[in-house]
Order: structure tokens, then C-alpha cells, then sequence
């Protein structure tokens, strides 16, 4: 079964909008950057992801700026992901300093 990854940051307000730019187009790029360790071909399936535009005003204290969503094959894929790839690594790195908050969620579609 498919695996959801959510992705949610509040960039830090000092952080300039190109730098901002450029870090989510970089987080975008690991579907296809980020490669299996067997096949060596991208594993992510799919990748999408913006700035936050909800006119709801309900973003955790309105502190979430941007939000992504990864979508995994099955849970190995999303672990490899999280905990070994060395590129996803590299990016996570590329971010200290920008980034104020980070939160993740996780689900399988329709286990409750």
C-alpha cells in the first residue's frame, strides 16, 4: 500500500523569498534526484508542494509557510527515504538556518 509523506515548514521570516525559491524547488527535484539503492531509478511516485494560501487562517498559529506531499510506493520506500538516502540527507542539511519549524505526517489511504 501506498504511503502519504507530509511535509510542512515555516521558513524563518528573515530568509529571503529567492532562498525560499530555491529551497523548494530543490524539495520538489528529490522525486527525481532521490534514487532506489536497488534499481538506482527515481522511487519517489509523485511530489507536489507550495506556499500556503488557505484562507482558513487555522495553520498551527498561522506559522506554516509551505507544505509538500510525497507520495511512496510502500513503507520501505518512504524509510529508505527518511532515514537513509543520501541525497534526501544532504538536502535536510541544505536547510539549517531556514527553516524555523518542521512537521511531518504520515498515512496510508483509508487505515483508520
Amino acid at each position: 500500500m501506498s504511503i502519504t509523506h507530509i511535509v510542512l515548514f515555516q521558513f524563518k521570516s528573515e530568509v529571503a523569498a529567492e532562498v525560499v525559491r530555491d529551497a523548494c524547488e530543490r524539495m520538489l527535484a528529490l522525486k527525481d534526484s532521490c534514487l532506489h539503492p536497488t534499481s538506482q531509478q527515481p522511487y519517489i511516485k509523485s511530489a507536489s508542494g507550495g506556499k500556503d494560501n488557505s484562507p482558513e487562517g487555522i495553520q498551527a498559529s498561522n506559522c506554516i509557510t509551505h507544505a509538500f506531499v510525497l507520495e511512496f510506493a510502500c513503507a520501505a520506500d518512504r524509510d529508505y527515504y527518511v532515514q537513509s538516502d543520501p541525497v534526501h540527507i544532504a538536502f535536510v542539511d541544505t536547510l539549517d538556518g531556514l527553516v524555523e519549524k518542521a512537521q511531518v505526517v504520515d498515512f496510508t489511504d483509508r487505515v483508520f
